[in-house]
């Protein structure tokens, strides 16, 4: 019998001070970043079932829920209360290691770890989609003030 692996969560009282924040501003930067990382790479047929279906992420141990949808140009942020076609929930940890591939999206399914409501064709799109693109493996450690520091003064140094 497969044990399973332990599942890390935000603590209860960082969940809860993250359920207080309005909904907006992380859908918006939720959005950013699939058009910086994911627009470009889509191939054109997924885009296109995509179109107009409103997706939310679900981050449970944090309490916070981002919307998006495809605007058939780009990603944009959803309105907070509209129905979703898509919900795809799992906890943070759950996220980053998907984001960073070490964790397959079956095995999280499978584990009970990660769950999609809604549209489950849909879900089945996105998750082929994403499994089909060679995305290079996301470190959270590029996202620290030096590090980002260092890319923006390389590309002013590249446009010179």
């Amino acid at each position: 019998m497969k044990t399973q692996s332990p599942t890390l969560a935000l603590p209860a009282p960082v969940g809860a001070l993250l359920a207080r924040l309005p909904p907006y501003p992380g859908s918006m930067l939720l959005a950013a970043a699939l058009n910086a990382v994911l627009a470009s790479r889509l191939p054109a047929d997924t885009l296109g079932y995509l179109h107009g279906r409103r997706l939310r992420i679900h981050v449970r141990d944090a309490q916070s829920k981002f919307d998006v949808s495809w605007s058939g140009q780009r990603f944009t942020p959803g309105r907070w209360g509209e129905q979703t076609d898509l919900t795809i929930a799992a906890a943070a940890h759950d996220f980053l290691k998907l984001a960073r591939r070490q964790e397959d999206p079956d095995t999280l399914f499978f584990d009970r770890r990660l769950s999609m409501e809604g549209d489950t064709e849909l879900g089945l799109v996105v998750k082929n989609a994403l499994d089909a693109l060679e995305l290079p493996v996301f470190d959270p450690r590029q996202l620290r003030p030096g590090a980002l520091l260092e890319r923006v003064r390389a590309t002013v140094r590249g446009r010179g």
